[in-house]
C-alpha cells in the first residue's frame, strides 16, 4: 500500500510540475513588439530622393519602438499604387503615409480608407481631395525663388541660363519653374535661353543635353530641377570639352556618395538646395497622431543653399548622424539580444524554484525520496549561484550600454540646443528683414548685427569642434620648435591688459627666471592660454584679480593661473574638463569646447593641465610642460627650415610662400583698406561703417582717446575722423597721429561741420591730408580714400627702390633711416631678432611689422634678410673668405640655408654670383 501510495506521489508531482510549467509559457508577459502598423504607399523608391526618404523613415522608426512600418512600392505605376492602398486598407492598418503617383486617381481610394476612421498622412505631393490629417512636403516654388536670386548674384545679375525641367506635367517642376522665373524677374540682365525636358533622370538629361550643344556652350549657369539631371548635362559638357558653362546648380542636396553634398564637395555641381524628403518628419507625426496628440493641418519643410561655403560641416554632420544612427541600432540589437537572455535566464529560475518546492513536497511524502531531494537541493544551489551570477553581469552590460546610450542622446541634445539658438537668432531677423516692406537703416543694422554675431559664433563653434574632430582622428600633430616661454606668456597677458583695466581686474605675471627656452608649439599653447585667461575673465568680478605665474620644478615648467572668481565645488572641479558640463552655471558649448581643447593641447604637448579651488575662494589652473625634447618624436619636432619659415612668416597676417627662383616677385596681395573711423554721433558712426564696409575693412570708435588706443593696437591704412570729439578734438588727434612715428605713415581724413577757410587752415596746419565738410557725399568720400590709399601705394614703391635718402627729413625716411642702422650695426649675429629690433626702437612687435609693411610692402623679417644678403653681395665680390664664411659672417647660422636662400633670391648660387677672377672656395 505504502509503494502504491509512493508512485501516485510520484505521479501527482509530475503532473503539478506539467501543469506550472504549462502555466508560466502560457503566463509569460509578451515581448515589447510593435503595437501599431503603419502602411506607407510610395510612387516609386528606385531615385535616390525616394530611398533617402525611406532610410530617413527607417532611421525615425528606431525611436518609436511602437510602430512597425510596412511598405509598398508602385514602381510609378497609379493603378498598381491605388492596389496597394486597398491590400492595406484590407490588412487593418493603423494609419497610412501615402506619397502620391498621381493626385487624382490615388484620391478616392484614400478617401474610402480615411472613411473608416484610418488617419492619413499625405507626403510629399497633395491628393485633389480633403481627406487626410496633415500634409508634409517642401515648397518648391519657394526653392526655385531661392535657386533664382542664387543664380543672379553668382552672375553678377547678367548671364546666360539654360533650365533643365523635371517632368513637366508635374507640380513639383511648374512650382519650381514659376518660383525660379520669378526670381530672375528682378534682374532683367539675367536671360533663360534655353528649356530642356529631363524628365527627373540623367540618362535623359544627358540625351537632352547632347541635343542642344550650341545653346550648353553659350551659357554662364545650368539650373536643373534635381541634382542628378545637372550632374548629367555637366558630364555632357565635360565629354564634349566645351567652355562653358561655369556654373551648375541642381536640387535636392541630399547625403550619401551619389547626393548632392558629394557632388558640391566634389566641384561637380557649384550649389545645391535642400529638399527635404520629409521621413522621419512623417514618422513623427504618424507617433503624434496615433498617440492622440495635436497635429497641424500642414507641415512646410524647410530649405537652404548648400555651397562650398558650408558643404563641408555638412556633410561632416550628416557622416557623424549616419555613423551615430548605425552605432545606436547596433546597440539596440545588443540590448535585445541581452534582454532575451534575460528573460530566458529568469523563466529558469523560476522553473528551478518550482521545482525546488515540489521537491520539498516530495520529502514530506516519501522517506525515501529524502536523499534524492537534499543532492537535488544541493545542485539547485550552486546553479541558483550561477544564476545570480550571470544576472549581475547581465545586469551590468546592460547598465553600461544604457549609459552609452544617454551619452549619444545627451550630445545630440547639446550639439541640437547649441545650433539652435543661434539659428534661430540668425534665421528670426532675417526673416523680419524679408518679410518688411520698408524698414529704417537703424533696424536693419540691429538685424543684420544680430545675424552676424551669431554667425560668428557658430563658426567659432563648428571650428573647435573640428579641432576636437582632428584630435580623435588623430590628426592633429604637435609642431614644436624651441622658444622663450617666458616672453610668450607675458605677451599674452598682454594682450588682455586693456581688457583687465576696463573691469578693473589686478592682471598680474610672474616669472621665477628672466628666459626660459620650452620646446612648444606656440599656436595650440597661444589656444590654451587664451582659453585659461577668457575663462578666468568671465567668472571674476570687476575689481578682482587674475593673477599667473611661471616657474620651473622637477623638470618641468609648471604655469599657474589663479582668479579670485566664485570657484568651484568638487564635483565641478571633477568635471572642469568635460566637454558637456557647466555645474550650477548656465551651460556654454563654447566654453566646454575651449576647456577641453586645452586639456587635449597640453597632452599633446606631454603635459598635464591640472585645476584647485573652492567655493568663495578663486580657481587656479595649473599647466605643466616638460623641459628638453627627449619627449618629442620625429614628427613633433619643426626643423631648422621650418622655423625660420615659421618665424618669417609669424606676424603676416597671411602666410606667403617664397616665390620660385625663376618667377618674377608678385604684386602685393590684394587685401582691403583697413580704415579706423572716429565719429560720436552713433547713426552717423553706424552708417558711415557701412557705407565704407561695402568698399574697406572699418573698424569703428566714439572718442579721441580710444581712436588713439585703436591706431596703436590696430595700424589702420586709413583714419577718418571728426573733429567734434568728446575730450580731445580730431585737430589734436591728427596732430598726435603726425607726432608719433608709430603712426605719422597714416593718412587722414576730418569730417567736420565747420566750412570756414579758418577751420580748413587749421586743419591743414594739424596735418589732415583731406577735410570734408558735413553734409558730404559718402561717394566722394570713398574716393577720396581711394585716392590717399593709392598716392601712399606709389610712396611705398619708392621706399622700396631705395631706402635711403639723404637730406630729406619727413618723419618715414628718418624711421627708415634709424631701421636700416640698427640692422646693420647687428646684421652679423644670428640670434638678432625682430624683438630686438622693436625694442631698440621702442615700438612694440605689432607696430613695428605694420610699420614696415605699410611704408616697404615687405615684412621685418624679409627686410632684415635682405640687408644681410646685401652685405653677403658685397663679401662675396669683395673678399676672399668661404662662402661657408661670409654666411656665418652675416648671421645665418647654416651655409647650406645660406646657399639657398642666396639662390631663391637672385636666382643664381654664391659660387655663381662670385667675380670670374675669384676662386669659389669649397664651403
Amino acid at each position: 500500500m505504502s509503494v502504491v501510495f509512493s508512485r501516485f506521489a510520484v505521479w501527482r508531482a509530475s503532473l503539478l510540475v506539467l501543469v506550472a510549467s504549462v502555466l508560466l509559457a502560457g503566463c509569460q508577459a509578451p515581448e515589447h513588439g510593435k503595437t501599431y502598423r503603419v502602411g506607407f504607399s510610395q510612387c516609386t523608391g528606385g531615385d535616390l530622393w525616394r530611398q533617402t526618404m525611406l532610410s530617413g523613415m527607417r532611421r525615425e522608426l528606431s525611436l518609436h519602438p511602437e510602430l512597425e512600418l510596412v511598405y509598398r512600392d508602385a514602381g510609378n505605376d497609379t493603378q498598381r499604387q491605388i492596389e496597394q492602398i486597398r491590400q492595406l486598407q484590407a490588412e487593418h492598418i493603423d494609419l497610412l503615409i501615402v506619397s502620391p503617383n498621381e493626385s487624382a486617381p490615388i484620391s478616392a481610394a484614400v478617401d474610402s480608407l480615411f472613411r473608416q476612421g484610418t488617419p492619413v498622412v499625405v507626403l510629399d505631393r497633395k491628393i485633389t481631395s480633403d481627406s487626410y490629417n496633415t500634409y508634409i512636403g517642401g515648397n518648391n516654388t519657394e526653392i526655385g525663388r531661392m535657386a533664382g536670386e542664387w543664380a543672379a548674384k553668382a552672375l553678377g545679375g547678367r548671364g546666360r541660363v539654360v533650365e533643365v525641367w523635371g517632368r513637366q506635367s508635374s507640380s513639383p517642376a511648374q512650382e519650381r519653374h514659376q518660383g525660379f522665373v520669378a526670381a530672375l524677374a528682378k534682374f532683367p540682365g539675367v536671360q533663360i535661353t534655353e528649356q530642356l525636358r529631363g524628365q527627373w533622370e540623367k540618362d535623359t538629361a544627358k540625351a537632352v543635353a547632347a541635343a542642344h550643344l550650341a545653346a550648353l556652350q553659350t551659357a554662364d549657369l545650368v539650373f536643373a530641377h534635381n541634382d542628378v539631371m545637372a550632374q548629367g548635362v555637366r558630364e555632357v559638357c565635360r565629354q564634349h570639352g566645351l567652355p562653358g558653362p561655369r556654373l551648375f546648380a541642381g536640387i535636392d542636396g541630399l547625403p550619401g556618395p551619389r547626393g548632392g553634398l558629394q557632388m558640391v564637395l566634389d566641384g561637380t555641381l557649384t550649389a545645391t538646395f535642400l529638399y527635404p524628403t520629409g521621413g522621419e518628419e512623417a514618422i513623427r507625426v504618424a507617433a503624434r497622431i496615433l498617440g492622440g496628440k495635436a497635429v497641424r493641418r500642414e507641415y512646410a519643410l524647410s530649405s537652404f543653399q548648400i555651397d562650398r561655403s558650408n558643404v563641408q560641416a555638412l556633410k561632416a554632420q550628416s557622416d557623424k548622424l549616419t555613423d551615430q544612427q548605425r552605432n545606436i541600432e547596433q546597440l539596440n540589437s545588443r540590448i535585445g539580444l541581452l534582454n532575451n537572455t534575460y528573460a530566458t535566464q529568469r523563466n529558469t529560475l523560476i522553473i528551478t524554484l518550482i521545482c525546488l518546492a515540489v521537491a520539498v513536497a516530495l520529502g514530506v511524502w516519501a522517506y525515501y525520496l529524502m536523499r534524492q531531494k537534499l543532492a537535488v537541493n544541493k545542485k539547485l544551489r550552486q546553479r541558483n549561484r550561477q544564476i545570480i551570477e550571470q544576472k549581475s553581469k547581465l545586469e551590468e552590460a546592460t547598465e553600461k550600454a544604457r549609459q552609452a546610450t544617454e551619452e549619444k542622446l545627451r550630445f545630440y541634445s547639446y550639439i541640437s540646443h547649441e545650433l539652435k539658438t543661434p539659428l534661430s537668432l540668425i534665421l528670426t531677423p532675417a526673416e523680419d528683414l524679408l518679410s518688411q516692406k520698408a524698414m529704417s537703416q537703424r533696424d536693419i543694422r540691429a538685424g543684420l548685427g544680430l545675424v552676424r554675431k551669431n554667425a560668428h559664433r557658430l563658426l567659432r563653434l563648428v571650428n573647435q569642434m573640428l579641432d576636437l574632430r582632428k584630435l580623435d582622428a588623430g590628426k592633429l600633430a604637435l609642431q614644436a620648435a624651441e622658444q622663450d616661454v617666458v616672453a610668450f606668456v607675458r605677451e599674452i597677458f598682454e594682450d588682455f591688459r586693456q581688457q583687465a583695466q576696463h573691469h578693473r581686474i589686478d592682471l598680474q605675471f610672474t616669472a621665477s627666471v628672466p628666459a626660459l627656452p620650452l620646446w612648444f608649439d606656440e599656436h595650440k599653447l597661444d589656444k590654451i592660454l587664451f582659453n585659461l585667461l577668457s575663462n578666468a575673465f568671465k567668472y571674476t568680478p570687476d575689481g578682482g584679480f587674475i593673477h599667473g605665474s611661471l616657474c620651473v620644478a622637477e623638470g618641468q615648467v609648471h604655469i599657474a593661473l589663479a582668479d579670485s572668481g566664485a570657484g568651484m565645488s568638487p564635483e565641478e572641479q571633477e568635471r572642469a574638463f568635460d566637454l558637456f558640463y557647466s555645474g550650477q552655471k548656465k551651460y556654454s558649448l563654447g566654453a566646454g569646447l575651449g576647456m577641453a581643447l586645452s586639456r587635449e593641447f597640453a597632452h599633446l604637448h606631454h603635459g598635464q593641465l591640472a585645476v584647485q579651488s573652492a567655493v568663495g575662494a578663486g580657481t587656479t589652473f595649473t599647466l605643466r610642460l616638460p623641459l628638453g625634447d627627449a619627449h618629442l618624436g620625429p614628427d613633433e619636432r619643426l626643423t631648422e627650415l621650418a622655423q625660420h619659415q615659421a618665424r618669417q612668416r609669424a606676424y603676416v597676417d597671411e602666410p606667403r610662400l617664397p616665390a620660385p627662383a625663376n618667377v618674377p616677385a608678385a604684386e602685393p596681395a590684394a587685401d582691403r583698406i583697413t580704415v579706423l573711423l572716429i565719429e560720436d554721433n552713433a547713426e552717423l558712426r553706424n552708417y558711415l561703417v557701412d557705407k565704407l564696409g561695402a568698399e574697406f575693412a572699418v573698424t569703428a570708435c566714439e572718442s579721441a582717446e580710444d581712436g588713439w588706443r585703436a591706431l596703436l593696437e590696430t595700424v589702420p591704412d586709413l583714419m577718418v575722423c571728426d573733429v567734434m570729439l568728446p575730450g580731445n578734438s580730431g585737430f589734436v588727434l591728427t596732430q598726435q597721429v603726425k607726432a608719433d612715428f608709430r603712426t605719422s605713415h597714416i593718412p587722414v581724413v576730418l569730417l567736420t561741420a565747420k566750412g570756414q577757410i579758418q577751420d580748413k587752415i587749421e586743419g591743414s596746419k594739424a596735418g589732415a591730408d583731406a577735410y570734408l565738410t558735413k553734409p558730404f557725399s559718402t561717394d566722394y568720400l570713398v574716393q577720396t580714400v581711394k585716392t590717399l590709399f593709392a598716392n601712399r601705394a606709389k610712396v611705398q614703391r619708392r621706399f622700396s627702390s631705395s631706402f635711403l635718402f639723404a637730406g630729406e627729413n619727413t618723419s618715414e625716411k628718418q624711421f627708415l633711416n634709424e631701421l636700416t642702422a640698427i640692422i646693420e650695426a647687428n646684421y652679423a649675429d644670428p640670434e638678432f631678432s625682430v624683438e630686438q629690433l622693436a625694442q631698440a626702437l621702442a615700438m612694440s612687435r605689432v607696430q613695428l611689422y605694420r610699420k614696415v609693411q605699410a611704408l616697404l610692402q615687405t615684412n621685418v623679417t624679409d627686410y632684415i634678410t635682405d640687408v644681410r644678403l646685401n652685405k653677403a653681395k658685397v663679401l662675396l665680390r669683395d673678399s676672399s673668405q668661404t662662402i661657408a664664411e661670409i654666411a656665418f659672417a652675416t648671421g645665418f647660422n647654416s651655409a647650406s640655408y645660406f646657399s639657398t636662400l642666396f639662390r631663391q633670391r637672385l636666382q643664381q648660387t654664391p659660387s655663381e654670383y662670385r667675380r670670374p677672377v675669384k676662386t669659389d672656395a669649397v664651403s
